[in-house]
């Protein structure tokens, strides 16, 4: 009778460690073979409250896996069953189970792309923030000052305030969240070129070498051109010289301008106008890049105070009038020296 029952055992023994061992072989091949996505992968979203449990038989109703509870059970023998983070997910066609556990503890979820570009515009920013489907939109219908407020900036003019630069973000991401972080990215940045500044700068504050640094953004066809061009408008501010820049005109007309500037235009007084007013304008009119407030922060030495368009990107640098006048006539007048008036030697004389 002992010889029986220890028989028994021992088959019993041998089905179950061969049960076991084929729950095993079969528990790993689930855990390493690729999810039914298909070849362009799945974008999946975790949403806020759910389990991993909810999760795994949510994925199984859609064909994504079929034994939820494997996924469920790795996940409590490493611990990590708790630890999902919400958000949206890309699949890929080849992540297996214990792959995409990864990402969900991780949190890697899906970045979206905004470009801000060098040069624009706070008008222009808000309308790029506000038509990206990818942000929850906070402050759509809010004028400049109720924007600046709600970012905690209510004392702060938007123009020139928010870097230039291309920034990733999960969906759903407010359109305060990223404003705010393209807003201390500029400070931050701001912030170094004044403590990296040349000795000597006649620009008092980070403040001013931000508005001069959107002045030079806006002038610069060329990004090699810009610490030449900062070292122009630099040397005009210490000889107290009118910084006669276009953009600064264009940027005070505001809806008035239709692509041209006219003498009127010139001649007409605004806080922009520097053919008008001497020193900088009151604000920065535009966002600078970072080359573009490095270049102020620390121009190009020399002894320049004009330049003007060659017509390809590039300009022509000049120490006196004379010389200038001569390359006003060459470059945008083609040769055309009749009808070089001497409102335009003065209208030329640092445009460009």
């Amino acid at each position: 009778m002992r010889l029986l029952i220890y028989k028994f055992l021992v088959l019993a023994a041998l089905v179950g460690g061969v049960a076991l061992g084929g729950f095993w072989l079969d528990y790993r091949s689930f855990m390493q073979t690729p999810l039914n996505v298909g070849p362009k992968g799945l974008d999946y979203v975790v949403p806020s409250g759910s389990n991993l449990t909810r999760i795994a038989r949510d994925l199984e109703q859609r064909g994504v896996l079929d034994r939820p509870r494997y996924l469920v059970w790795h996940a409590r023998l490493h611990g990590n069953a708790n630890l999902l983070k919400t958000g949206e997910y890309h699949i890929a066609s080849d992540t297996a189970p214990e792959q995409l556990l990864g990402q969900f503890v991780r949190g890697q979820v899906i970045q979206y792309a905004l470009t801000i570009v060098e040069g624009w515009n706070f008008r222009q920013v808000m309308d790029a923030v506000q038509s990206s489907e990818y942000l929850e939109h906070q402050l759509a219908g809010l004028d400049d000052a109720a924007v600046m407020a709600r970012l905690g900036r209510s004392d702060v003019h938007p123009e020139g305030r928010f870097l230039p630069d291309t920034y990733h973000f999960p969906r759903g991401t407010s359109d305060v969240e990223f404003l705010q972080r393209a807003y201390a990215a500029m400070e931050s940045e701001l912030a170094a070129a004044w403590e990296d500044r040349a000795a000597g700068l006649p620009l008092k504050t980070p403040e001013e070498v931000l508005i001069m640094a959107s002045i030079v953004e806006k002038e610069t066809g060329l990004a090699s051109e810009r610490g030449a061009i900062a070292g122009v408008f630099v040397r005009r501010l210490m000889k107290n010289m009118r910084l006669q820049s276009d953009p600064t005109v264009i940027y005070g007309m505001g809806d008035a301008y239709q692509g041209n500037i006219r003498r009127r235009d010139l001649q007409t007084d605004t806080p922009y106008n520097t053919y008008r007013r001497r020193g900088l304008p009151p604000t920065p009119i535009a966002m600078p890049g970072r080359d573009a407030i490095r270049a102020t922060a620390n121009p190009k030495e020399g002894n320049a105070l004009y330049f003007v368009s060659r017509g390809d990107g590039s300009h022509y640098f000049s120490a006196t009038l004379e010389e200038h006048n001569e390359a006003v006539i060459k470059y945008q007048l083609k040769g055309r020296k009749k009808s070089f008036s001497s409102f335009d030697a003065k209208k030329d004389a640092a445009k460009q």
